[in-house]
């Protein structure tokens, strides 16, 4: 009888055991599947996936092998960060405070720094992504994060109103700095470095506002004028494809070909829009359009009163730097009094434009270029515009960055006059080269150059990027471009109703 069920029960405990081991692969079996099968989606991701699921901190070595982790170096970084910061604290201040003078906000009379340290952490390089993109030249781009505890404030002074110091708080930095090294054959075998932010993925900077010993709230708006300044000097003058240029080696160097110069001009006529949303409680919004390559140029339409349909049929020149990476912006506000409302925005990646060919596309605007922190996604209506693009020859982009430089001074003139509150505001085509010397169709103006696209007219509304701008590192030059402001209100200049405008 023990026999009979000594066997019984091995049987038994047999099959349960091969059944459990049996269950036990098919289950690993499912999982290695449904494994495979996250894997290969994970793998097809692109970058804006990866920032929908990981957020903006996304090192851009996950979703882009090609940047090594260089642990070695952050450990050294760590090391000779006491000695890089009290280098980059004088470098800031000589060069970062006469930028906030200069372009500081309308109402506010001075903008300087009352103290200025970097702190005691270092950033940290998340990857690095090292090409060879041209000839006799080394492209670096450095994928930085950092989370410092800097102390920084800034005295602030307004009309009417004491110096009150602001605190810098809780810095954060996340951006891809693309150096470039110019190479020598001559010791140390670097001429010059170009150093700019990339533009993808969008440089940002997080911070918080304090008052130390004061209220925000003693100047309108100021929390606000702050954030413009920033932006402004990050985007326009180290946000790629504009950049400082260095020299190195204690030698005088020719950076002529590194810094950044007019490619080409881009005819934007303004048509129309359609279906353009309500802001007004009583009656219609009374939109108009500010359009720019970059902000230092940005020029206007007319305002078309109570209308959500308007029709304005201005046309602009604009100039081009960079035509791989620079895009046309389109925004549409609605006039209103004290701060104008912003209707929708458009892009146009100029890339997408074949030179010398005329185009008429229609736009679908936005609240926002970045829709994934926007929470209302109704749609904001169309804009219809026609353009062109004409590339420069060597003569035109001689007389573009002298015209450039001419614009930027009469700029100035105009907000010493106190025409705009500050020299980035956007005008009715003020900032153009209007005038004669228009030959075969194209008037470079006051230069006589033909090339079959026309300098004159209501805006040649871009950069004074061949301009430099003096600084000093380590005791050699820095060259570099301008700030701009973001926003798009303006002193008016009157308009011309036939698409013009009058020069100021």
């Amino acid at each position: 009888m023990g026999l009979v069920s000594g066997m019984v029960m091995g049987m038994v405990f047999g099959i349960a055991l091969m059944t459990g081991w049996k269950y036990m692969m098919e289950h690993r079996s499912r999982k290695r599947v449904a494994k495979a099968v996250d894997i290969k989606l994970l793998s097809s991701l692109n970058r804006d996936d990866m920032k929908k699921i990981c957020g903006e901190n996304c090192p851009e070595w996950i979703s882009f092998p090609v940047y090594e982790q260089v642990k070695w170096l952050n450990k050294q970084l760590n090391k000779l960060w006491p000695f890089v910061a009290d280098a980059a604290e004088a470098v800031i201040k000589e060069s970062v405070e006469p930028l906030l003078e200069e372009y500081r906000p309308p109402g506010i009379t001075s903008l300087k720094f009352s103290k200025l340290s970097l702190g005691t952490v270092a950033p940290k390089i998340e990857g690095i992504r090292v090409q060879s993109l041209k000839e006799g030249q080394i492209t670096m781009d450095i994928d930085l994060r950092w989370g410092g505890d800097p102390s920084i404030i800034l005295a602030v002074e307004a009309a009417l109103v004491a110096s009150i110091p602001i605190q810098l708080k809780d810095l954060k930095v996340f951006t891809v700095v693309r150096a470039i090294f110019q190479l020598t054959d001559e010791i140390p075998c670097i001429s010059a470095v170009v150093v700019a932010l990339l533009a993808e993925p969008k440089p940002r900077i997080d911070y918080t506002l304090k008052a130390v010993g004061g209220s925000l709230t003693a100047i309108p708006g100021l929390s606000d004028m702050i954030d413009d300044t920033v932006n402004t000097i990050v985007m326009d003058m180290l946000q790629w494809p504009h950049r400082i240029v260095v020299p190195i080696g204690g030698i005088p160097v020719d950076t002529s070909e590194l810094e950044l110069k007019p490619v080409g001009l881009l005819k934007v006529t303004i048509v129309k829009a359609n279906d353009l949303k309500n802001m007004e409680l009583i009656g219609k919004s009374d939109p108009y359009v500010t359009v720019h390559i970059r902000p230092l140029f940005k020029v206007k339409t007319k305002v078309v009163n109570n209308n959500l349909n308007p029709t304005w049929n201005q046309t602009f020149n604009l100039i081009a730097e960079d035509k791989e990476t620079q895009s046309l912006i389109l925004e549409v506000f609605d006039q209103d009094i004290g701060q104008d409302k912003r209707l929708g925005i458009a892009k146009m990646p100029l890339i997408e434009l074949e030179a010398e060919t005329p185009k008429e596309v229609e736009l679908r605007l936005y609240p926002s270029l970045d829709m994934l922190k926007i929470k209302d996604k109704k749609d904001r209506g169309t804009i219809t515009v026609q353009v062109f693009y004409h590339e420069f020859t060597k003569e035109e982009q001689i007389a573009a960055l002298e015209e450039e430089k001419r614009i930027l001074e009469e700029r100035k003139k105009l907000k010493e006059a106190g025409v705009i509150g500050s020299t980035m505001d956007a005008l009715d085509g003020a900032a153009s080269l209007v005038g004669s010397g228009i030959t075969g169709g194209a008037g470079l103006v006051g230069s006589g150059i033909g090339a079959g696209a026309s300098f004159v007219g209501s805006g040649f509304g871009a950069v004074g990027s061949g301009l430099s701008k003096a600084g000093k590192f380590m005791g050699r030059t820095i060259t570099g471009s301008s700030t701009t402001k973001r926003n798009g209100a303006s002193t008016p200049v009157h308009p011309q109703e036939n698409g013009g405008a009058k020069p100021v």
